[in-house]
């Protein structure tokens, strides 16, 4: 018996042991991560901006077609001491986050009768992939037509761009979750609302989310063009009213500056938006630590 406590004493030690390293690895791999995910942006926007100095160095291109980075850095210290280059991003970002949230509140329902229901899939899914397949360009024309140039315009073809893409996420969502939980759930008594709120959303979330940042693409995509081509005073400038200008100007650098100001926007809101929540979705369903 002595013998036994020993042993047994002797395999609590060492588990003990295991878990202890476990975890220091666990919390240097996290420490690493996070090192990584904050410096690896920095390290590739640092490497890119070499190799384009490089390049801008030996001359492979004229200047009025590949400006230095310092030529696009100061075209863009310009627009901001001018008081254009915040407010263009100031006002593209309030329609596409409000044109965003109006997708949302339409795609649901679509999504959720297109996830829900055979009959609706059928009829429905190839016009919504249609959709999403259509570059959202092409609706600028038709949309200043419908609406001329005013803001309906644009936020008619961000709408066009987005819900299809939402839809599509929620409804592939939808169709991944097990036919046992909505059993249970009719078993259980649940009404059809009930079983949307309690079980359809949230075991859809995943596919949702990839449909939402999907979307949020599409969207800011979808915007872009329409800046870019219902051009008016009215409208006020968006960074695709400033992209145009340095079209119209010939200043490579502001057009330079005005898509990389785009991309900074976009990628933005992927970080502070999309990769907590992301993060959060993948913790609590056990598949990161």
């Amino acid at each position: 018996m002595a013998e036994l406590n020993k042993d047994k004493s002797e395999l609590e030690r060492l588990s003990a042991g295991l878990d202890a390293l476990e975890n220091k690895t666990t919390q240097a791999d996290s420490i690493a991560r996070k090192l990584f995910n904050f410096s690896g942006p920095l390290i590739a926007m640092a490497i890119f901006v070499g190799v384009w100095q490089i390049v801008f160095e030996l001359k492979f291109v004229e200047e009025y077609i590949l400006p230095s980075p310092q030529q696009v850095y100061q075209a863009l210290v310009n627009q901001y001491q001018e008081g254009i280059l915040l407010t263009a991003a100031w006002n593209s970002l309030s329609r596409g986050i409000q044109g965003f949230i109006f997708s949302i509140i339409i795609a649901i329902p679509i999504g959720l009768a297109l996830g829900l229901s055979k009959t609706v899939r059928v009829v429905l899914k190839p016009i919504t992939t249609g959709l999403q397949q259509l570059p959202s360009v092409a609706w600028v024309p038709a949309a200043i037509i419908w609406f001329g140039l005013s803001n309906a315009t644009i936020y008619a073809v961000i709408l066009l761009g987005a819900v299809p893409s939402i839809a599509n996420g929620l409804s592939s969502g939808i169709e991944q979750i097990p036919s046992q939980y909505l059993k249970v759930g009719r078993v259980l008594g649940t009404t059809r609302i009930q079983q949307i709120r309690h079980i359809v959303l949230p075991a859809s979330f995943p596919g949702f989310l990839a449909g939402l940042e999907q979307g949020w693409a599409f969207a800011w995509r979808s915007l872009m063009a329409a800046e870019l081509i219902a051009v008016s005073p009215a409208l006020g400038v968006g960074l695709g009213q400033l992209l145009d200008v340095g079209r119209q100007l010939g200043d490579m650098s502001l057009v330079l500056g005005a898509i990389l100001s785009i991309m900074f926007v976009g990628i933005l809101i992927e970080k502070l938006a999309f990769a907590p929540i992301r993060e959060h979705t993948l913790r609590i369903r056990g598949l990161r630590n």
